[in-house]
């Protein structure tokens, strides 16, 4: 690629041309601040931060340009710390600062803040702007996700990813002038839109105007009532975070501390989603095959991930047939906590409070979704993410790097490493694949890491030859993580374009591992360290650390089908870990609807 020779403070650099300033201060070791900026998502320069002052072969340039947008060139002398772009960058923080809510010791992001952190680097005690401030709103109507308008700085970051990211663009700004906000169209709650609650919007966001909706309180009052039983599962994915939340390195795996932690904090039973991960594959892998042989609905997609679930529903309602009538590891879980282990150990299921740790905001929707009970009890009674367990942890006051690892409690806390990676993109149809391949060759497959549908491409597709019915069948498979990368998947099947047997989906950019409810990573940190890679290699790495690898040979699920639910898909099976999906009726119905009220009103 053709380079160019640009000068930054003094120091002579040569990057490629199409690199911006930024780029190539980042390169040279020079760090030029940013708050609105989000590599390759959000690159519009509407907070005036990375402003810095620019020469070209001498000629200045008239006002200071944003370093995220201004690409370089040959003979370009730029100077990122004169007295006129430091006082520039303070008055613009300070301008964001005069219309904010500045209660940062009670902000669910003191600590993680971008621009707490801004300000603390820029020196800024005070302000002295004072004037009127826009009205602030918070809604905290839905499950998963509470937006609070007086924290917003209008960085967009948000905006870019729903739109550009997960291709939904629920989130805009609407308004003018001072009034400007970001919010759904005509100020609807995130209740009422067409929201997946994937919770990107969360991860987006450098400061606390979007958060998840918190259930710590709950289940406090949970462990401390003596007549209730808690129980915990933790996804896979939690694990390779968790640690972040107390100064570990991106993609950590702490599973021994994380289960020690939750025995500390009061919990009855510590046990690991991985588990009905497991069970998962068994119930969905002879789901597939009975499609396949029998000729059922086919492309069968995965039906994990509710924020894909919710998404198909809203958007995908032709492809509901296709999806898998499994509930999720979550709910699975849940269901067999309050009826296969209650039974067990002989404790009242009504007393049994379900609790779960995803990495994920739209689990807690999912967690209330009217189907997702047995019997009237709910599967899971609270789902927290891995930020809230953080919390928990600190306000326990347990030192979590000092821990011990430890393991989870018996019955229900054996899993296999293809529980594991189920929290990586790619994950779940890897495990899927190990299982069913082995039922069809009736061998124990020794190659079992399908390379194919690893890593963080938005589309893959692999195929792998299996004994159907007597001859060999090519079974193809497609992988899409990102709501955006689904709807170009289903849009090419609907055409006719593409021919699958079985799709995986996530709704999460990377899986699991980069859901919603994961540890904050700022977007400084993102420019060296890439979340979705570090986290998926730590769970690949235990999957390799395992004895056991293939769902099907986890001794506690194979004991769980011989003494209660008898065989897969079966009439037991179905009434507590199968489920249904319905068709949601669009917003933009609604968002019609007034905008011809509005038009009447106008006229």
């Amino acid at each position: 690629m053709d380079k160019v020779n640009v000068t930054i403070n003094g120091i002579q650099v040569s990057v490629p041309k199409d690199y911006t300033v930024l780029m190539a201060a980042r390169e040279a070791g020079i760090d030029i601040p940013t708050l609105c900026y989000l590599k390759d998502i959000n690159e519009i320069a509407a907070c005036r931060v990375c402003v810095v002052e620019v020469d070209i072969k001498g000629v200045p340039m008239r006002n200071l340009p944003a370093s995220c947008v201004l690409q370089v060139q040959e003979g370009m002398n730029v100077r990122t710390n004169t007295p006129k772009v430091r006082n520039a960058v303070r008055m613009n923080v300070e301008l964001i600062l005069a219309n904010h809510n500045r209660e940062c010791l009670t902000c669910i992001r003191n600590g993680t803040c971008e621009l707490q952190k801004l300000c603390d680097e820029l020196g800024i005690k005070d302000i002295e702007y004072v004037g009127e401030k826009r009205e602030a709103k918070i809604d905290n109507l839905s499950h998963s996700i509470v937006r609070d308008s007086s924290k917003c700085i209008l960085c967009g970051r948000c905006v870019s990813t729903c739109r550009d990211v997960q291709g939904i663009g629920v989130l805009d700004f609407t308004n003018r002038g001072f009034t400007t906000e970001v919010s759904p169209a005509f100020d609807y709650s995130m209740k009422d839109v067409n929201c997946v609650y994937c919770g990107q919007c969360i991860q987006a966001c450098p400061v606390g105007a979007l958060h998840e909706r918190t259930y710590i309180d709950d289940v406090w009052d949970a462990i401390d009532d003596p007549d209730k039983f808690v129980v915990v599962q933790t996804a896979p994915a939690v694990r390779a975070s968790l640690g972040e939340e107390f100064g570990l390195p991106v993609g950590t795996s702490v599973t021994g501390k994380m289960v020690a932690a939750l025995k500390r904090l009061g919990f009855d039973r510590v046990f690991d989603t991985n588990f009905s991960a497991d069970l998962t594959i068994i119930e969905e892998g002879n789901e597939l095959l009975d499609r396949v042989v029998n000729g059922g609905k086919l492309p069968m997609i995965t039906s994990c991930s509710p924020g894909w679930i919710r998404y198909c529903e809203m958007y995908y309602p032709d492809f509901l047939e296709n999806l898998s009538t499994c509930k999720s590891p979550q709910q699975m879980f849940g269901a067999i906590v309050k009826s296969y282990y209650a039974e067990k150990e002989g404790i009242d299921p009504k007393k049994i409070v379900s609790v779960s740790v995803m990495p994920c905001t739209s689990k807690k929707t999912e967690a209330n979704r009217p189907e997702m009970e047995v019997d009237g009890l709910r599967d899971v009674d609270y789902s927290l993410t891995t930020r809230e367990l953080g919390d928990m942890i600190k306000q326990a006051r347990i030192q979590f790097t000092q821990l011990p690892d430890e393991e989870p409690d018996k019955v229900m806390g054996e899993y296999t490493g293809a529980g594991v990676i189920f929290g990586a993109t790619g994950g779940v149809m890897e495990a899927a694949l190990r299982t069913v391949a082995d039922i069809l060759t009736e061998e124990d497959l020794q190659e079992i890491e399908y390379q194919a549908v690893r890593g963080i491409e938005g589309v893959k597709e692999a195929s792998v030859v299996l004994p159907i019915n007597g001859k060999d069948t090519e079974i193809k498979v497609a992988i899409a993580h990102g709501t955006k990368n689904a709807s170009n998947v289903l849009e090419a099947v609907r055409k006719g374009e593409k021919d699958y047997h079985f799709i995986e989906v996530m709704a999460c950019p990377g899986g699991c591992v980069h859901g919603g409810g994961q540890s904050h990573v700022s977007s400084k940190a993102r420019l060296s360290v890439n979340p979705k890679v570090n986290r998926a290699n730590a769970l690949y790495e235990e999957d390799r650390s395992l004895p056991l690898r293939k769902s099907h040979k986890n001794p506690e699920i194979i004991k769980l089908y011989e003494d209660y639910l008898k065989k897969p898909n079966g009439h037991l099976s179905h009434k507590l870990l199968h489920t249904h999906y319905n068709k949601k009726e669009s917003y933009k119905l609604d968002q019609q609807e007034e905008f011809d009220k509005l038009i009447k009103e106008l006229k």
